[in-house]
């Protein structure tokens, strides 16, 4: 019984192929490598690794889109100008009632 208990908390990654359970994502990958000859897939940007092509790109939009994101959001609002705020503000709502 203690060894299932084990076995349920250490070993949180399994085999979709044949269900064999692992305790970190290096072994897992390991034996889609040497048991089933699978092509472990990787994340050109950061190095990590994927079992399946859905899971890279997934990987890909998640963390590494969002950084970009995140670049292009910042660089457009860098504050060049010079002067008195108010006057952007004022320049910038003056023919605000001409649009409607």
């Amino acid at each position: 019984m203690a060894s299932r208990c084990v076995d349920f908390f250490h070993k949180k990654y399994s085999c979709e192929v044949d269900g064999e359970k692992f305790s970190s994502v290096e072994d897992l990958m390991n034996h889609y490598r040497t048991v089933h000859h699978k092509l472990i897939l990787k994340c050109q940007k950061c190095g990590k690794e994927f079992i399946h092509e859905k899971y890279r790109l997934h990987h890909v939009r998640e963390e590494h889109e969002k950084e970009m994101d995140a670049r292009v959001h910042k660089s457009e609002h860098k504050h060049t100008e010079t002067g008195n705020p108010q006057d952007r503000v004022d320049s910038n709502t003056r023919n605000f009632g001409d649009n409607f």
